[in-house]
């Protein structure tokens, strides 16, 4: 362990892992370490036994709910756009040859104390019963502006400029009426909250598109995919990556202290009485706890049932978003279900999360809105976590830190975070192209 590393990564989750991977395919000399004895850190996947005893303290599952090693459970479940960053990010650094992946099922919003598939055409819209008549041509009209938008066209702007004119001026100009408003900014866009009224509609006008161009690569009922036998198939997949470029891996190194030179930059990290010398470390926040801050919580719930959720067309694998005006909260709230479709549990069994920023200790009483659409649970456990964010500069002390996973059931957030430190580190941009997915055997292969 006594070499001189250019990059240590501390920490074997999915953001660190895809760091650890896209550096080493760069040239860099990577050394990866983690306390654990195990891939993937806080968005680790658990068998039942596991889940079992991280929950309730005990080894034993009942044995109605099946074989533990049928269970892949994500500790942070999230789909991935299948026109998104991460799967570009995953076809640039050729991690796809590890996994596979299969479609989601629905995509769907929560609207007026009921379940409606999300609408993301104009041809959608027009059979929503989201919307009214005249609302729905009205929605129509703003679609096909947003499909035929192209940022580097003038000719398709009708003489808007989305750089200053605010998603809410954009917007009105449709006369849209606040439910639509709300569908649109939150399940379309992927906005967590409504502070996107006011910025610039350009954002919010690619993320639509991120959407539509999504959904159109399968045409089935969402945009989102998965991979077969959960997330923690990732971290693993990126750390392969790492290795084949010549990135050194090692688990189960308790106590990692980074260590500081006289300038107050990083130098290098020691565990059980051995420094590796370094450049840069990486990290998440719990590796260097005194330069972060923390930003909030997040509440969830995990069931285990023997159903789909009720009212989502039978869909064996889902996302609901509940926008916050509909609840009256701060931010939204999501449902993410994936089942033994997607191998994460045995046959007949279906995984089931409720998240939400927590704006309140009680956690039961918070995600009620969304566990109430899941119908009968056969177990149902609650969990609160944490959530910080750098405040160092690294440009002064070489440590990068991700900021903590939030509560979105989707991707693009976190590899955002993972492409910007990227950036930061290396001081380049990936350039991502568009590819094709494959359609193979029923599992789609990016």
């Amino acid at each position: 362990m006594d070499e001189e590393y250019d990059v240590i990564v501390l920490g074997t989750g999915l953001k660190e892992c895809i760091l650890s991977g896209l550096l080493s395919v760069d040239g860099l000399k990577v050394l990866h370490m983690d306390r654990n004895d195990y891939y993937g850190g806080d968005s680790t996947s658990l068998n039942l036994n596991q889940l079992w005893k991280k929950f309730r303290g005990e080894d034993k599952p009942p044995a109605h709910l099946g074989s533990s090693k049928d269970y892949n459970v994500d500790m942070v479940p999230k789909f991935m756009m299948a026109n998104g960053t991460l799967v570009r990010t995953l076809i640039h650094t050729n991690v796809t040859k590890y996994l596979s992946f299969k479609a989601v099922d629905g995509s769907f919003v929560f609207s007026k104390g009921k379940i409606h598939k999300v609408p993301a055409t104009d041809m959608e819209a027009l059979k929503s019963p989201l919307m009214g008549l005249f609302e729905k041509r009205r929605a129509r009209n703003f679609f096909i502006y947003v499909q035929n938008y192209d940022e580097a066209d003038p000719k398709t702007h009708q003489g808007l400029d989305l750089t200053t004119l605010t998603t809410k001026e954009l917007i009105a100009k449709y006369g849209l009426v606040d439910d639509t408003v709300d569908f649109i900014g939150h399940a379309l866009a992927l906005h967590r909250d409504d502070r996107h009224l006011n910025e610039p509609a350009l954002d919010t006008v690619k993320r639509m598109k991120l959407y539509s161009e999504s959904l159109a690569r399968f045409q089935g009922g969402s945009p989102y995919i998965y991979p077969l036998y959960g997330l923690g198939e990732l971290p693993q997949g990126f750390a392969r990556l790492s290795a084949v470029y010549g990135g050194t891996y090692m688990l189960s190194k308790p106590e990692c202290k980074v260590e500081f030179d006289m300038e107050g930059k990083a130098c290098g990290v020691t565990s059980e009485g051995e420094t590796a010398k370094c450049k840069k470390v990486v990290c998440d926040p719990s590796y260097l706890t005194n330069k972060v801050r923390k930003i909030g919580k997040v509440a969830r719930a995990i069931a285990i049932m023997s159903h789909p959720i009720p009212n989502t067309n039978e869909s064996h694998s889902v996302q609901i978003i509940l926008p916050q005006k509909q609840l009256g909260r701060n931010s939204d709230m999501y449902v993410f279900c994936c089942s033994y479709t997607h191998n994460v549990a045995p046959k007949g069994k279906f995984i089931a999360f409720v998240s939400a920023e927590a704006e309140s200790d009680n956690i039961q009483s918070e995600l009620k809105p969304g566990i109430d659409l899941l119908g009968p649970v056969d177990e149902l456990f609650f969990d609160m976590y944490d959530r910080y964010e750098p405040v160092n500069e690294p440009s002064l002390d070489n440590c990068f830190i991700s900021t903590s996973y939030d509560a979105t059931t989707h991707f693009e957030t976190t590899v955002t975070d993972v492409l910007n430190m990227y950036t930061m580190i290396t001081g380049k941009v990936i350039f991502h192209l568009h590819f094709p997915l494959m359609l193979n055997r029923g599992k789609y292969q990016v």
